[in-house]
């Protein structure tokens, strides 16, 4: 993501706690900050990516934080995905200081991050969206508003909410073929063109074979880890019994990527979940 708001022309400070990265992209054309706050000082835009809804509050919020370094005028853009609360507590804070502020989880992957194509999921009022929409335009293909604050983080949640339950189905359909004789480059030519087409299915079909770039071909290393995925289902069921809202599949889905990352590499695709279901 970085990389590509370089290849757009802007002059970009960065911080990082992983140095290497950080030296990587600064040999790169990028200056490095000497720490969170100064990459946010005398900037017209600030970007962050963070682990957790504590991560991002930690560093916005407090007279140290990202909030209180930030010029009048800048745009704040937190990539992270979080739980709602959180983003909108933080986005609260912003607003109170005179700063706009959008939450903008992203979809894709690395590939899409190294593409530029990555899926932006944007909260926040109408204004800040229109402040943040041309830096997101350097890094992704769709960058959509989604509503207020927090609708972005919500829209994720239930996006790959659908994502890991149509993992899980794709994956067991193949298993069941398996078992039953049938040819999986003929279930996938049959079912990519009948009711049961879903990205999972035609874009990261979880056998080797039909899907060339998909992570089956590539000993399911990661293109998006199992483990983010099980973070993403649960920050899906927190938001579910916060809401009070009935969602029996993803808890399913939830409780099968507990085992499988249990059992699993850390760099493990979340498409790897179809060697579970063999067994």
């Amino acid at each position: 993501m970085a990389r590509n708001i370089l290849k757009a022309g802007h002059t970009l400070k960065v911080f990082d706690l992983n140095e290497q990265v950080v030296s990587d992209i600064c040999a790169e054309g990028a200056m490095r900050a000497a720490t969170a706050n100064d990459a946010a000082s005398d900037v017209d835009a600030v970007i962050t990516m963070l682990p957790a809804g504590k991560h991002v509050k930690a560093v916005y919020l407090g007279a140290e934080g990202l909030i209180a370094a930030a010029n009048e005028g800048t745009i704040l853009m937190d990539c992270s995905t979080i739980d709602v609360d959180s983003a909108r507590a933080v986005a609260a804070a912003a607003s109170e200081a005179g700063l706009a502020m959008v939450d903008a989880p992203v979809s894709g992957g690395v590939a899409a991050a190294a593409a530029g194509s990555l899926t932006f999921m944007v909260g926040g009022p109408g204004g800040a969206f229109a402040a943040a929409e041309p830096f997101l335009d350097n890094m992704g293909a769709n960058v959509i508003h989604a509503g207020q604050a927090g609708s972005g983080q919500a829209a994720k949640i239930c996006n790959n909410m659908m994502l890991g339950i149509q993992m899980i189905s794709v994956s067991e359909a193949f298993v069941l073929a398996e078992k039953l004789g049938l040819a999986a480059d003929k279930l996938f030519e049959i079912s990519s063109k009948a009711s049961g087409q879903c990205w999972s299915l035609t874009s990261y079909c979880p056998v080797p074979g039909p899907v060339p770039t998909s992570p089956a071909n590539n000993d399911y290393k990661a293109g998006f880890a199992a483990a983010m995925m099980l973070k993403d289902l649960r920050l899906a069921q927190e938001a579910a019994t916060s809401a009070g809202a009935n969602t029996p599949l993803g808890a399913a889905s939830k409780e099968l990527y507990e085992k499988f990352t249990e059992m699993s590499a850390d760099d493990m695709d979340f498409s790897g979940i179809i060697n579970m279901l063999r067994g």
